[in-house]
């Protein structure tokens, strides 16, 4: 995912990615757990993106304000 991408999302489509990649965080650390996650990198990307999201998403909150 990349930054240029995050700055031309709106804060509900911010919202709604935000989502999505808590879930599969979720479903990746139950993956883990049971011993099926493959990929164990992708656990690591996805926390990131998490954070550069939340990362977007103050900077437009502060914008606005």
């Amino acid at each position: 995912m990349k930054a240029e991408d995050l700055h031309r999302k709106s804060p509900d489509e911010l919202h709604t990615l935000l989502l999505d990649l808590k879930k599969e965080a979720f479903n990746l650390r139950f993956q883990k757990a049971s011993g099926q996650l493959e990929n164990t990198v992708r656990v690591r990307h996805v926390r990131r993106d998490i954070a550069r999201v939340l990362t977007f998403m103050n900077e437009k909150r502060r914008a606005a304000s």
